[in-house]
C-alpha cells in the first residue's frame, strides 16, 4: 500500500491511481506529515503514541530522537546508518533505510516510522519516495547480504525506543 501524507504531491505517484490499483496497490491519504511512501511486508512499522508534555515539547527533537532510535538499531546489526542534513529519515549512503512521518495534536504523537528489513524494494520504483528525487531506498537485508528476522529488528527497535524515551518495556505478562 502507498500512504500519502498531508504534504503529498500527486506527481510523486509515478503511475495513475487506477494503474496502481490494477497492480494490487491501495492508496491511503493520512494525517501524517511528509509525502508519499510505500508500506508492505518486510517492514517494521512503529506508531508511537506519546504525550510529549511537559518536558519534550519539541517536534524537531522528537523526529531526531526517532531517527536516533533507528540509527542505533541499525548499528546493533552492524549497519552504519546516519542522517543527511536537510532530509528526514535514516540513510546509508544515498539510500534511505528508515522513514518518518508523524503527527502531533496537543503534543500527543501519532503515526511514526518504518524500517525496511526485507521489503520488496521494487514498489518504491512506482513513486518518488518521500518526494525526494535523486536518492534511493534500501533494506537491512540488502545492506547485510543475508536474511534478518523481523522479530529481531522489532526487539532492537523497541529496546532502543525505550532507552531514548526513558520508558520501561512491557513483557508478555504485562
Amino acid at each position: 500500500m502507498f500512504t500519502l501524507g498531508r504534504n503529498a504531491r500527486q506527481e510523486n505517484l509515478l503511475l495513475p491511481a487506477a494503474l496502481l490499483h490494477q497492480r494490487g496497490f491501495e492508496l491511503f491519504e493520512t494525517g501524517r506529515g511528509g509525502d508519499v511512501t510505500y508500506h508492505g511486508p518486510g517492514q517494521v512499522v512503529g506508531y508511537p503514541i506519546l504525550d510529549l508534555s511537559p518536558d519534550r515539547r519539541d517536534v524537531h527533537r522528537y523526529v531526531r530522537d526517532l531517527e536516533q532510535v533507528m540509527i542505533d538499531a541499525c548499528s546493533d546489526f552492524g549497519v552504519a546508518a546516519g542522517r543527511v542534513p536537510g532530509l528526514t529519515g535514516v540513510w546509508v549512503g544515498r539510500d534511505k533505510v528508515g522513514a518518518i512521518g508523524v503527527r502531533l495534536s496537543r503534543w500527543v504523537t501519532s503515526h511514526g516510522f518504518a524500517v525496511n528489513v526485507s521489503t520488496d524494494l521494487a514498489a518504491f520504483d512506482l513513486i518518488v519516495p518521500c518526494g525526494i528525487r535523486g536518492r534511493g531506498v534500501t533494506s537491512l537485508e540488502r545492506l547485510l547480504g543475508r536474511a534478518l528476522p523481523l522479530e529481531a529488528v522489532m526487539d532492537r527497535l523497541a529496546a532502543r525506543f525505550c532507552a531514548a524515551f526513558e520508558r520501561e518495556p512491557l513483557t508478555g505478562a504485562d
